[in-house]
């Protein structure tokens, strides 16, 4: 596992173009107040660098102890969601509509995915104003796996989905 400020260095794709404007506070309190939750602290904190788009291939999956219908021992985190409005890409705020439209459960927040697996923030237990867990979701197979206790946990154990 790996510290998060070392994750903050090497968390984005560098070479991908910025998608989105520089993350605002006024945004932020928007988006808080569209989800009806408390975003996470080091979400926000990686937000602020650059505003979603593709992680790193160092940090683009996540370890599991057992198979998903994504591969043997890991789910993806090839991008993340940023804050903001733009019908040709998706975003958090988008969060409401999608949970509805695959039939998850609520409260979450889509983190990333392809609406037939996602990474969500998890406030069911937390509540909105409590620190969320992180939780896969395959709707396919129906299943739901847990992955980390807090956002800062789930990115200090990203790796790369590339065997060594």
């Amino acid at each position: 596992m790996t510290d998060f400020a070392r994750v903050k260095e090497t968390f984005w794709d560098e070479s991908a173009p910025e998608a989105r404007p520089p993350l605002t506070d006024a945004a932020v309190a928007e988006a808080e107040r569209a989800l009806g939750v408390r975003l996470p602290a080091a979400l926000l904190e990686l937000l602020r660098l650059r505003n979603g788009g593709p992680v790193s291939a160092d940090r683009d999956a996540f370890p599991t102890t057992g198979p998903t219908s994504w591969a043997e021992d890991q789910v993806p985190l090839d991008e993340l969601l940023g804050i903001g409005h733009d019908p040709d890409r998706l975003s958090l705020l988008d969060t409401p509509y999608l949970v509805t439209e695959w039939g998850l459960p609520a409260p979450l927040v889509l983190l990333c995915g392809d609406g037939h697996c996602w990474i969500a923030l998890d406030y069911r237990r937390c509540g909105p104003r409590g620190e969320p867990s992180v939780t896969w979701f395959d709707r396919e197979r129906e299943e739901e796996l847990p992955l980390a206790p807090d956002f800062r946990s789930f990115v200090e154990g990203l790796t790369s989905s590339s065997p060594a």
